[in-house]
């Protein structure tokens, strides 16, 4: 069955960047693409406010106890307090680390200065930032979780109404669909599942909706993975293989 388009690279990127599902380096990389770019980092924050809702789902889990002292003990500016005040050693370190950072501060000013005589013989450059749309439609989130007696989570989805994109993240290993590959379904009401395209074990991939299938995403419709051969199901009315995942939309 044919999937239906998904975003261009810098939208997707938006869009992981934004539910944080990228890893160290991707994520540094969006960091700095977001400094050079107002448009890209307006479309960061305008996803991060459609999802902000799926906070309100998630439990608080208090850090655990001493932290904040184990914190407090590696910060070098607490290394002051725990030196006797005959210890010629750690008062030498002490005047080193002002002296070094009164040098350190002079260089900066005089940087800053010389900047700001280069900067002010420059012509202006007008830096326009896009305002974020506020969302309209009501969010939609669903859980898919395993049919077995374990009651595992397997993938977990959003649906924005007002971008007409469902955004999927696998919540299994990366690599473990081998020989097999997972197709995402739609189902609503009595109609046969539609397909919505294959997701990796492990990724997120953001979804763009056909046309046809926009009034089928409300609140309770469900969302189905099932396990497939290469290239997804070959039958036209549904899944060909076990279904291995359902989870219902509900509103956030």
């Amino acid at each position: 069955m044919s999937e239906a388009p998904d975003l261009t690279e810098a939208e997707a990127l938006a869009a992981e960047h934004a539910l944080g599902v990228l890893d160290a380096r991707e994520r540094a990389d969006a960091e700095n693409r977001m400094a050079r770019d107002p448009a890209f980092a307006a479309d960061v924050e305008a996803w991060r406010q459609r999802l902000a809702p799926m906070l309100d789902s998630i439990a608080a889990v208090p850090a655990p106890q001493g932290t904040w002292a184990r914190i407090e003990r590696r910060l070098p500016a607490n290394d002051d307090r725990m030196a006797p005040a005959n210890d010629n050693g750690r008062l030498l370190d002490r005047v080193r680390f002002w002296r070094n950072s009164a040098m350190g501060g002079f260089g900066a000013a005089a940087a800053a200065l010389v900047a700001a005589l280069v900067v002010g013989n420059q012509p202006a450059t007008v830096v326009t930032r896009e305002v974020p749309v506020q969302p309209q439609g009501q969010l939609l989130s669903a859980s898919v979780v395993s049919q077995d007696s374990r009651v595992q989570p397997l993938f977990v989805a959003a649906y924005d109404p007002d971008r007409k994109q469902l955004i999927v993240t696998s919540l299994l290993p990366e690599g473990s669909d081998r020989d097999k590959v997972h197709e995402l379904w739609l189902i609503a009401g009595k109609e046969n599942p539609k397909s919505l395209g294959l997701v990796e074990s492990g990724k997120a991939k953001v979804i763009a909706l056909p046309t046809e299938l926009l009034a089928k995403m409300a609140d309770g419709a469900a969302l189905a993975v099932s396990l497939e051969p290469p290239g997804g199901s070959k039958n036209p009315d549904g899944p060909s293989g076990p279904v291995i995942g359902v989870g219902k939309l509900s509103k956030l």
